[in-house]
């Protein structure tokens, strides 16, 4: 089992495809966009999941390129300021901390660029069926073909592709927490200096914060609801929906939505847990959201993402019976999945307590 299928090169595909490239395995990772994914709020890597970059050598690039927020302000739909803080964010936790927050866009170039020597990279194309028997999967890609692998992993976020195929429809597997959010950016309107800004207005309310020397917003609206039925592939559709929810909010929320019209990324979900009785069937696999997607609310996706891929690529290599492999890798992971996923639901309409997030951050050790 030395040829793997990854699907999805965001922050877990990559990874997995560096420590599975270390243990001597061929990677070919396919993904449905034409190159990387650009746009996206500011991730967040801490505790364990920053020994799992420092085992890569990014730890100094990582923190080069990590926000340099001074601190936040919480306002009403009025813009009346409630509440402000100069020792932590929202976003990020405490700003002494160690651990780190960056542009979910630099992550993924700093990932891309530590594997692509080594990995075969397929952009703009996806994986459209797949049969296994006892020696391999057989792969049929929308743009290329048919080929075989050993094994293939989804790594292909909330709405993966893979796990539909190997594993049954979305809907049985996700648990919707009544909330939805938007992230696109824009130019940095309100004059931020390394500081956000929460808001808050009846069932709506979001953040802003400045990026790339604070020459950029990354916005963040978000509102309540039940499950909505829309094309999460329409973008076009998916700005009208946040438009008429958010069209009565106050503060800076017109100019936000006048900017979000144009903006070239956009980003828009349910806030949704994804919960399966086991991660992988036959010699298909899933790893961080497309297996046990958290949700932005907990904070810690691209954590469980990175420490998600140490592990499993820690237990191929350690048996080589993939049986094994994929069953060690759940023994060992979905304590510290269940503790983060914890997360998210822990306080409702706000930030879980710092001291969960410290003892489901370090819910796990990589020996």
């Amino acid at each position: 089992m030395r040829n793997v299928l990854v699907s999805g090169a965001g922050i877990g595909g990559p990874t997995l495809a560096y420590w599975l490239h270390r243990a001597g395995f061929s990677v070919t990772v396919v993904e449905r966009s034409p190159g990387l994914r650009e746009g996206g709020q500011a991730v967040d890597v801490r505790g364990v999941a920053l020994d799992v970059i420092g085992r890569m050598g990014l730890g100094e690039q990582v923190r080069a390129v990590r926000t340099r927020m001074r601190g936040m302000s919480v306002v009403d739909g009025s813009g009346a300021e409630l509440f402000r803080s100069q020792e932590h964010t929202y976003s990020s936790g405490r700003l002494d901390s160690p651990d780190v927050e960056l542009v979910r866009d630099d992550l993924v170039s700093l990932l891309y660029k530590a594997t692509e020597p080594d990995v075969e990279y397929v952009f703009d194309d996806s994986i459209t069926a797949l049969q296994q028997d006892e020696h391999g999967v057989r792969v049929e890609f929308e743009r290329g073909g048919l080929r075989t692998f050993d094994l293939v992993v989804g790594a292909d976020g909330l709405h993966s592709a893979v796990r539909r195929l190997a594993f049954g429809p979305e809907e049985r597997f996700a648990q919707h927490l009544g909330q939805y959010l938007a992230i696109f950016p824009a130019p940095n309107l309100l004059g931020l200096d390394n500081w956000q800004v929460w808001f808050r207005d009846g069932e709506t309310g979001g953040a802003v914060y400045p990026v790339r020397d604070n020459t950029e917003l990354r916005v963040t609206l978000g509102f309540g609801s039940p499950p909505l039925s829309y094309d999460y592939r329409d973008v076009v559709a998916q700005k009208e929906i946040v438009a008429k929810q958010l069209a009565g909010a106050g503060w800076e929320v017109p100019r936000l939505l006048s900017e979000m019209a144009g903006a070239p990324h956009f980003y828009f979900d349910a806030m949704q847990q994804i919960h399966l009785d086991s991660w992988s069937a036959g010699r298909v696999t899933l790893l961080g959201d497309a297996g046990y997607c958290a949700s932005p609310l907990s904070g810690q996706g691209t954590s469980l993402a990175l420490v998600g891929a140490y592990v499993l690529a820690d237990e191929l290599a350690r048996h080589d019976d993939h049986t094994t492999a994929f069953s060690a890798y759940e023994t060992r992971l979905r304590p510290f999945v269940a503790a983060n996923q914890t997360l998210a639901t822990e306080n409702s309409g706000g930030p879980a307590a710092e001291e969960s997030v410290d003892r489901a951050k370090n819910a796990i050790s990589l020996t």
